[in-house]
């Protein structure tokens, strides 16, 4: 328990998922899993507590006591003193640790924002060297979220120091989240514009680079890198709804706790969408626009810019000339370079041509285009597949024989081109009772729009899988789609866990079912 003394927010979150993917792997190593079901009864995320000792108006307690060596609730010396260890039932215990982990990692998150703000942004020789606009844009609104997390800590301690056995959080969470965490929908939204001008600063400014440094050595940071604090408002919003989650797959069905959790959940996922559509809209903007700039229309010139248009994947695939007979495909020539931009409702098929530009020689709406892979076909023909336009830009079909550089670039664009194309194997939105799953094991950060970024414990369902290494995914708490390295994750091997995380995941979703249900009663009254 000593290992978690006054650990920063970073540290505390790596380790807590660390124990996490170990939990994980005993438990699916087990031939009878009954004994340790996937229900995180470890309670990972942990963080020193101090005692209450009193009734006074509370205080960060959790923070301040750096002496303190507890990080599990039934390890505080009130909770073992009072015997409520031998009344309360084993599944009441794993709630209460669950709950009381909502609160001590609040507590080293403000620690670690609380640094962030006193050793970087508040430092004399920093606000030198940066200019009022640059300082804005590197720390943006972090007072305002620190002043939020400072209140949503008061009120988590203070339900604390009411009783002994937490009576609930989730109701606290749900005031917090609608009343003020839209201050981190600000916070992250401003993400591109941070990382582009921090990147800048240390381009442009040797003297900033200088002072970084010098702070990231300091031992407060603990090794930690600057970028590192910065990022920390959008893993907090991420990991709070994943510690609801952990709360409601332990309370009882039906209950009171349960109408919270579920109501707190859904409002940190508002926030959590919100968070994520925010950094999308900056950078997908200033995409179409260089997009925009580097087309030139041999056709009828399409307007590319809309609000409602983004990027879903671009790139260079060959086309085959010639008739389809495997005779004449022994000469290369018969495939020539074309290049694709797919955006979220329209394909354009383009030629590259000098100075870094684009000729549009077709385009198709991407509800009218269906993909056929070719099989079996020798090797000339290997990775080929047909891409058609049920309507092009002269209102008439056409079709194109595409050769794409290996099996996971062919899969990947005729998923991409045409969604609703059965994968190898079925989403979990279908109520499958099994489906491949695998766990996270190393983050990934997304290089190309229909990849995936993976934190550590995510646990995906396998949509789909390439002989050379790669898997479509989907992840079974947001429900997000997207490619990554099969090198990432390990797969999840016992049925029975599988099946424990599909149930646990249709239950934290199920207001999702039940409020369709009452629109739907609603609806035929």
């Amino acid at each position: 328990l000593y290992s978690f003394l006054g650990l920063l927010y970073q540290e505390y979150r790596d380790k807590s998922t660390r124990e996490e993917i170990e939990t994980r792997r005993l438990q699916d190593s087990q031939t009878d899993p009954e004994e340790t079901l996937l229900s995180e009864e470890t309670p990972s995320e942990a963080e020193p507590t101090s005692t209450v000792e009193n009734k006074a108006p509370p205080q960060i307690n959790l923070l301040r006591n750096s002496n303190s060596r507890f990080n599990l609730w039934q390890d505080l010396p009130e909770v073992q003193s009072s015997g409520v260890l031998s009344i309360l039932q084993p599944d009441e215990i794993k709630l209460q640790e669950a709950m009381f982990e909502l609160v001590t990692s609040e507590a080293s998150y403000y620690k670690s924002l609380n640094l962030l703000v006193s050793h970087f942004m508040e430092n004399e020789r920093l606000k030198k060297i940066l200019h009022q606009s640059e300082a804005h844009i590197l720390f943006s609104n972090v007072l305002d979220v620190m002043a939020v997390s400072e209140r949503f800590l008061l009120d988590l301690e203070q339900r604390v120091e009411e009783n002994i056995v937490i009576s609930d959080v989730c109701d606290i969470v749900y005031q917090h989240t609608v009343n003020h965490f839209s201050v981190y929908i600000t916070y992250v939204s401003n993400q591109t514009y941070q990382e582009r001008a921090y990147k800048q600063l240390l381009q442009d400014k040797p003297a900033f680079r200088e002072v970084i440094l010098q702070l990231e050595l300091d031992p407060k940071c603990k090794g930690l890198s600057f970028s590192s604090f910065l990022i920390l408002p959008f893993q907090r919003i991420t990991r709070l709804k994943l510690l609801v989650q952990n709360i409601l797959k332990k309370v009882e069905e039906k209950s009171d706790r349960e109408s919270t959790a579920l109501d707190a959940h859904k409002e940190l996922e508002t926030v959590v969408k919100a968070c994520n559509e925010g950094v999308r809209k900056m950078s997908r903007t200033e995409q179409m626009i260089s997009i925009q700039k580097k087309l030139e229309f041999k056709i009828k010139s399409v307007p590319i810019i809309s609000h409602s248009r983004w990027l879903l994947k671009q790139g260079e695939l060959q086309q085959m000339n010639g008739p389809k007979t495997s005779r004449t495909l022994r000469t290369k020539k018969l495939f020539r370079e074309i290049y694709l931009f797919l955006f979220n409702d329209l394909l354009v098929i383009c030629r590259q041509i000098p100075g870094d530009k684009y000729q549009v020689f077709d385009s198709a709406p991407r509800g009218l285009l269906r993909v056929e892979e070719l099989e079996d076909q020798g090797q000339s023909l290997a990775n080929v597949f047909i891409l058609r336009l049920l309507e092009n830009a002269d209102d008439r079909e056409a079709s194109y024989m595409l050769k794409a550089s290996s099996q996971s670039e062919m899969k990947r664009w005729m998923i991409s081109l045409a969604p609703n194309r059965r994968t190898k194997f079925v989403s979990f939105t279908s109520r499958l009772v099994d489906c491949p799953q695998i766990q996270c094991v190393h983050p990934y950060v997304a290089q190309q729009p229909d990849e995936l970024s993976l934190e550590l414990a995510d646990i995906l369902n396998i949509l789909d899988k390439t002989d050379d290494g790669w898997i479509f995914g989907e992840r079974l708490h947001d429900q997000e789609r997207g490619w990554f390295p099969s090198s990432m994750g390990e797969e999840i091997l016992n049925p029975k866990i599988r099946a424990q995380n599909l149930k646990e995941c249709f239950r934290v979703h199920k207001s999702d079912d039940s409020q369709r249900r009452k629109l739907g009663s609603r609806n035929r009254q």
